[in-house]
């Protein structure tokens, strides 16, 4: 996909028809050999699957959430998944098929995690990264987040993955002025 195809792209929130094409790019995108043609993959922190098609018809089931997909007509490109809690949009699996990273789908689906922070009243944005991770926090740091200070153990759940060396979560907030809607 060239640059000037993202305008021909839409985004929409995901229904439980595709939980079979979101489960695999996300798994894609994030573990294994393929993930390491982009640059957000954690194939050399973690074993095993980011997420399985159980815990993503969840997510799209969950009144409080939303799993957004970016697709481009033929296949889903890329992906978010938006939580809210009070005032507080929680923000995780920001994925786009690593063939396509750095072409702006990463920054489209910010964009639109704002826009749905605005639309359910929510002030904070916040996110989990993986403390190892430097070029992935300062993408967020770039898109406005801050550390927070606040340090999280990474889950021992296998459904999350199995760490090849010890891993923690560092938290991520971006505050931002409600748009009267």
């Amino acid at each position: 996909m060239l640059p000037h195809e993202i305008n021909m792209t839409t985004i929409e929130k995901a229904t439980l028809l595709d939980v079979n094409e979101i489960n695999i790019l996300v798994n894609k995108a994030y573990r294994g050999e393929s993930s390491k043609k982009g640059w957000t993959t954690e194939a050399d922190l973690l074993d095993g699957l980011r997420i399985d098609e159980d815990t993503l018809a969840a997510y799209i089931n969950d009144e409080d959430a939303a799993v957004l997909k970016h697709s481009n007509g033929e296949r889903i490109t890329g992906c978010i998944y938006l939580k809210v809690n009070k005032n507080k949009l929680y923000i995780c699996m920001l994925t786009v098929e690593p063939e396509l990273q750095n072409t702006g789908i990463g920054n489209i689906l910010l964009k639109e995690a704002d826009k749905y922070a605005d639309k359910v009243k929510c002030d904070t944005l916040w996110m989990t990264v993986i403390s190892a991770r430097k070029e992935l926090i300062e993408y967020y740091e770039r898109k406005g987040f801050k550390l927070t200070g606040e340090i999280r153990p990474f889950p021992e759940n296998p459904t999350f993955g199995i760490k090849k060396k010890p891993i923690e979560l560092i938290v991520m907030e971006k505050h931002k002025e409600l748009t009267g809607q």
